[in-house]
């Protein structure tokens, strides 16, 4: 850990982003805490901040312990951690991508807890459940916290960039009903109180609904928006119903189809996961829409970054020269400044990941790190060259 922190101070970091384990300071979810949970993330905060680098922490990101899958308490995992830790962290990230768990895991069924049954329903349910406690924790932080511990609270979402695949009306309305159900889904009931009218309109009753005080509640709870943004797609409009049955309830509902090429053609260059495609100007596009159409919050970029392939027949030599990573940050990042030349109120980046680790789905099959862990000799570190141009990226200029 110790070294790790090092080598984000030796590169001019001065700010790091990790998740906290609910299963580590709840095992059982609620109850009995764990006091080694809380011992390991006090070390580590007071290692930071030792250094100069300021936590940014996440407290969701899909570990759920077993037992809460039919009780929920989150509310009193996060108001624990506001207790144990909020004296020193000061920038608190609720959820990650809870469109990501919502689809992939009550929908797709790709990714914990692995349903696709009542795919119609389950996803809109957890994305409000999501919703609610997380409204609930941002009311708790304001009300007892945050005038003590003077921090800020928001939420991370996944949000890739939809492009009509033609001009025409169709594609355009596809695009933007494909944005509403990605990030609307979720920003539009924080900032407005509601669900998008797209939503309401082609789900109809299977969206839960906000009682007056909830949609109160959940409206403005939130100080800042995080944003994961990786990639573009296509979008295209859905004129027949017989793709529903191949796609799942929440993608379908869209009637929008996104692909990353367009009939034969492919949208940009691919990094090694099969939906990363490198589309720089996206950033500065999905910038401008969210200061447009959500009056121009705080946003951070919480992760950005792509991945190269894992593979046994690249020495180690050759994987340190990652050009491919070089021009990806490059570019996302050039996008970011004219972006906030444009008038977005961007307060922060962070790319993903410091280190090569295990990937959700993909496991160790993809490398995002911008250093290079020899998971055959001891896990050792050795700095790609995106180490070298971050550094000098990060220098101060005279």
């Amino acid at each position: 850990m110790q070294e790790d922190i090092q080598l984000m101070k030796d590169m001019g970091m001065d700010a790091y982003r990790f998740s906290i384990s609910w299963s580590r300071i709840f095992p059982n979810g609620s109850g009995q805490i764990n006091q080694a949970g809380v011992d390991h993330y006090n070390k580590l905060i007071n290692a930071l901040l030792a250094k100069g680098i300021e936590p940014y922490v996440t407290l969701y990101h899909w570990d759920l312990p077993q037992a809460l899958e039919d009780k929920k308490d989150f509310a009193t995992y996060a108001e624990t951690c506001f207790q144990k830790f909020g004296d020193r962290v000061k920038h608190w990230i609720t959820f990650n991508e809870p469109h990501t768990f919502a689809t992939q895991g009550y929908d797709v069924g790709l990714q914990a807890p692995g349903r696709s049954g009542n795919s119609s329903t389950e996803p809109y349910i957890v994305a409000h459940n999501v919703l609610l406690s997380h409204a609930a924790v941002a009311d708790i932080y304001r009300k007892k916290y945050k005038n003590i511990q003077r921090g800020s609270l928001g939420i991370a979402f996944d949000v890739i960039w939809y492009e009509p695949a033609t001009n025409t009306q169709e594609d355009i309305d596809a695009a933007q009903r494909a944005q509403d159900f990605q990030l609307g889904w979720f920003l539009d009931p924080l900032m407005f109180g509601d669900y998008p009218s797209s939503m309401r309109t082609r789900v109809g009753s299977r969206l839960p609904t906000f009682s007056k005080s909830e949609a109160a509640l959940v409206k403005g709870s939130l100080d800042f928006v995080g944003i994961n943004h990786y990639t573009t797609f296509y979008a295209r409009n859905n004129s027949t119903n017989i793709i529903g049955t191949v796609l799942h309830d929440s993608i379908a509902d869209s009637g929008a189809i996104t692909l990353p090429f367009n009939g034969t053609k492919v949208i940009a260059e691919r990094a090694n996961s099969i939906w990363l495609y490198i589309v720089p100007q996206s950033m500065r596009s999905l910038m401008i829409y969210i200061k447009q159409k959500y009056g121009n919050p705080p946003v951070f970029i919480t992760e950005n970054g792509m991945d190269d392939p894992n593979s046994p027949f690249i020495s180690i030599q050759d994987a340190l020269k990652d050009e491919k990573r070089i021009r990806y940050l490059s570019g996302y990042l050039s996008y970011l400044l004219a972006s906030i030349k444009d008038g977005c109120n961007v307060k922060g980046y962070f790319a993903w990941s410091l280190l090569d680790n295990w990937e959700w789905a993909a496991g160790y099959s993809s490398r995002f790190g911008l250093y290079f862990i020899d998971y055959k000799d001891n896990l050792k570190r050795y700095p790609k060259q995106s180490v070298e141009w971050f550094t000098n990226f990060l220098k101060p200029t005279k």
